[in-house]
């Protein structure tokens, strides 16, 4: 199941923090194509947060600026569309202060349970999968009955339907889970390439802040209920 598209808060403005997230995200990626004068291997090695460097109190700042890098246009143009789809509502719950705030906490936990979990790796992990994971934990929270449209691939054929949030969601969850128990008997600390324990430590993160939060979103954006959405159209 590939999401296309969600329900969307009744009048909550323009999602502006999440556009501009998107833009800094493309534009990161640009620079990062580009290598700023040097090889893209050394590039990632200098801004992706490397656990080992990490552990031993070395580039600090990579934990802030893996964030903005991509392991490919795939990996770029994926999270983005989960960011977009998932990140107005969340951004309209939080408010524009304190949504990009929890953004980028959501993004140091999601570093922090990928470190811990993988302390001796020396690979640089890239990617706004661990920030927009506790996006994805937030919104379960406060938006469960909101429908997201998923695109299912049945063999040669693609069909269109629609899911609760709590559903696809949850399976999300528990495929990275599973992907995460799995790695840890891996050489490496990645499975598929991909930084599983990021994806879940920063969804954990989303979970815990949007219950702290869930009153006070429920204030800002489902004054008639939980109910109180529209659907956004694709």
């Amino acid at each position: 199941m590939f999401p296309i598209g969600d329900s969307d808060v009744r009048d909550s403005g323009p999602a502006t923090v999440t556009f501009g997230l998107i833009i800094l995200n493309v534009a990161a990626f640009i620079v990062e194509l580009t290598g700023a004068g040097s090889g893209l291997q050394e590039f990632l090695n200098h801004y992706g947060a490397i656990p080992a460097q990490i552990l031993q109190g070395k580039q600090l700042y990579s934990l802030f600026t893996s964030m903005f890098l991509h392991g490919g246009w795939f990996h770029l143009i994926s999270n983005m569309l989960f960011l977009w789809i998932f990140g107005d509502n969340v951004e309209a719950a939080f408010g524009k202060i304190i949504y990009p705030i929890f953004y980028l906490c959501g993004g140091l936990a999601a570093s922090a349970a990928h470190i811990l979990l993988n302390p001796g790796s020396t690979l640089p992990m890239v990617g706004a999968s661990g920030a927009i994971g506790a996006i994805l934990g937030a919104y379960v929270v406060m938006f469960p009955r909101s429908r997201v449209r998923v695109l299912i691939t049945l063999g040669y054929f693609v069909v269109v339907r629609r899911v609760t949030a709590v559903l696809f969601l949850g399976i999300w969850f528990v495929t990275q889970f599973f992907n995460g128990i799995a790695s840890l008997g891996a050489r490496t600390a990645q499975t598929g390439g991909t930084a599983v324990w990021a994806h879940v430590g920063g969804f954990l993160f989303g979970l815990f802040v949007g219950l702290l939060l869930k009153g006070r979103a429920r204030n800002l954006t489902l004054e008639g209920g939980a109910g109180d959405i529209q659907r956004r159209r694709l």
